[in-house]
């Protein structure tokens, strides 16, 4: 089993940032990333292909209208219907012809959180995937090449990455921190089958998550399987309730759990967005002036915690957190008595 996961010098930059941000905000560090990373209301976002076919482009299109019925905010993919084709970009380009750049070639699956997707920080390094014009920022791996079944349960989760969601496994208030068998059963002797994935024993005792992820195909270490799969207990964090049913919510083999059936087992089909998925949209994207009223006393709250004055902080990006929450929120308050519909 592959697990998502983006390239690591593009978890370092973003760990960089957060680390900034942390520094710099102390309480209230969640709405701060909540809100950085949520795109603005009722914003288009620009979906280009980097490769595939029409017939693709017109299927993930379609796999994504169970997201944007759900939020105030559209999916603009570029399509022309006399000629049937849809937005591209290019690895050459140095404007954002799509505030979200797929590709298909790429190994596995991964997205990048939000407006990280045009956060020039991000893979600043020259990599191929960052938040600058010609690097990709979600990417469907041999999509163009072979589907797996299911497909449209992973562009989705892919796409709530995309607008700002983090993975369900990782929430404080849900369990998979004390369910997940992080190590090795007693004694158990290092095993690996053909393809270098490690196995049980001759004597069935099963390796853990950390052996398991460091072999074939993820040959993740320690410090990336945390990065990924540990939840982060921090009191500042507001998250919703865990929510089973979630696409955002990883389907482990069974003896990555502590107890069958688990807690931290999705109880969903992996395809279609929860009720809890469609309510964590409409908070980030909601659709009526009372919502945006929440929305906008959320934000000059953060404003207020990370004691933003007229001469605003400085962000990583060279720019003013100070500034950008001022425009954020008066944003919202526009938006507000223009009434969200």
């Amino acid at each position: 089993m592959e697990l998502e996961s983006l390239p690591d010098d593009v978890v370092a930059s973003i760990e960089v940032r957060d680390r900034w941000r942390r520094a710099s905000a102390g309480g209230g560090l969640e709405f701060l990333v909540t809100d950085i990373a949520r795109w603005p209301l009722g914003y288009t976002v620009r979906v280009g292909f980097l490769d595939g076919d029409e017939q693709l482009h017109a299927d993930i299109a379609g796999a994504t209208a169970q997201i944007t019925d759900a939020c105030n905010l559209k999916l603009d993919f570029g399509h022309d219907e006399a000629t049937g084709t849809f937005r591209r970009w290019t690895t050459a380009d140095t404007s954002f012809a799509a505030d979200i750049r797929v590709s298909f070639d790429m190994q596995g699956y991964f997205s990048l959180i939000g407006t990280d997707s045009t956060d020039g920080t991000i893979g600043a390094g020259g990599g191929p995937v960052g938040g600058n014009p010609g690097q990709r920022s979600l990417n469907l791996g041999r999509y163009a090449v072979n589907r797996p079944a299911q497909w449209e349960g992973t562009v989705r989760h892919e796409f709530l990455h995309a607008l700002g969601f983090h993975h369900s496994h990782q929430n404080m208030r849900g369990t998979c921190e004390g369910e997940f068998r992080w190590d090795d059963d007693a004694s158990y002797e290092p095993t690996t089958n053909a393809d270098g994935v490690f196995v049980a024993d001759a004597q069935g005792r099963r390796p853990g998550i950390y052996t398991y992820l460091a072999g074939e195909p993820n040959r993740w270490p320690r410090a990336k399987v945390d990065h990924n799969l540990r939840t982060e207990e921090d009191p500042d964090v507001v998250a919703g309730p865990f929510d089973p049913q979630s696409v955002m919510l990883y389907r482990f083999p069974s003896f990555f759990y502590k107890s069958t059936p688990s807690s931290c087992a999705p109880t969903g089909n992996g395809q279609s967005l929860s009720d809890g998925d469609k309510r964590g949209l409409n908070l980030l994207y909601p659709h009526t002036a009372h919502e945006v009223a929440g929305l906008q006393d959320r934000a000059a709250a953060v404003l207020r915690s990370i004691g933003a004055g007229t001469e605003g902080l400085p962000s990583s990006n060279g720019g003013y957190l100070g500034e950008a929450y001022r425009s954020r929120v008066a944003a919202l308050a526009a938006a507000q008595a223009a009434g969200a519909h």
